[in-house]
């Protein structure tokens, strides 16, 4: 009877432990959450989506090409990082024992450790130092980089948890090995691969290091991938460290948009994981 009582006293105090961690784990973004809003939102207006930013010292204006050039970095980020992270993942889970399986993950946690600034200087090397040119696409090239490892290991470990009877079951029905895993195992990862890619999208949506590099910076709206372009980041970056009150308040609202591109995509990493989930139970 005592036994059980120390039993419970202890898995009681270990679920207290617990739950105290969670609320230190959840204060920290609590406050910058908190911290951002506050200072952000009442700098923040349609102007500032819609205007493009104004000469120094002139108050107003807002923020237009760095959003327009944020969506494009990332995107071509995405577009050289998804399908290669996809198809190096596939092969790292089906030969899994395999020396090129083993050196893709060596070399995928490894690149994923690289500091940020590393592969910035790297992009500068090979997409703008040839061109003599800032560019988008040496922006797309730097964040495609650092997505490319996510991707992979996401993709790879989504994969082996796949149960293996559905592959066994493809092949029994006379499917070979590419068809199984591209109509069977793979459909069934793709809840888990999708957050991963929409997790991985939060995380080179919010750098700057390596597009000061790459993308540099441009004062006026373009599209060209092959022109320097603005990007949130960098103009919060150059905001906050200017002698201009009117300039800190953008760059605060600058950070509550970065902030909520990141909540975005966390949101639809889910509700994309909750729906791809409810569609294969009622199949």
């Amino acid at each position: 009877m005592r036994r059980d009582l120390v039993r419970k006293m202890i898995s009681n105090v270990i679920v207290i432990l617990c739950a105290a961690a969670v609320l230190l784990a959840l204060i920290p973004l609590a406050f910058v959450l908190f911290y951002v809003v506050s200072q952000g939102l009442t700098s923040l207006n349609w102007a500032f989506f819609t205007h493009m930013p104004t000469p120094v010292g002139e108050p107003g204006g807002g923020m237009a090409n760095a959003i327009v050039g944020s969506l494009i970095v990332t995107g071509l980020g995405a577009v050289l990082a998804i399908p290669v992270g996809l198809m190096a993942g596939i092969y790292a889970s089906e030969y899994r024992g395999s020396r090129i399986a083993i050196a893709v993950r060596f070399a995928a946690d490894t690149l994923n450790g690289v500091p940020s600034i590393v592969i910035g200087v790297f992009a500068y090397g090979i997409a703008v130092l040839p061109f003599h040119a800032f560019s988008a696409a040496a922006a797309g090239v730097a964040l495609g980089i650092m997505m490319l490892p996510l991707v992979t290991r996401t993709t790879e470990e989504l994969l082996l948890l796949v149960p293996p009877s559905l592959r066994e079951g493809a092949l029994a029905l006379g499917a070979t090995r590419a068809r199984a895993v591209f109509t069977v195992v793979l459909p069934a990862a793709l809840p888990g691969i999708l957050t991963g890619i929409l997790l991985a999208l939060a995380r080179v949506a919010g750098e700057t290091a390596p597009l000061l590099f790459t993308a540099f910076n441009n004062r006026y709206f373009t599209t060209d991938v092959r022109q320097p372009i603005s990007t949130l980041t960098v103009q919060v970056y150059y905001y906050a460290n200017s002698p201009y009150a009117d300039w800190h308040r953008q760059a605060w609202a600058g950070a509550l948009v970065l902030v909520g591109m990141v909540l975005t995509c966390s949101l639809l990493a889910r509700l994309a994981t909750a729906r791809m989930d409810k569609m294969q139970r009622g199949a």
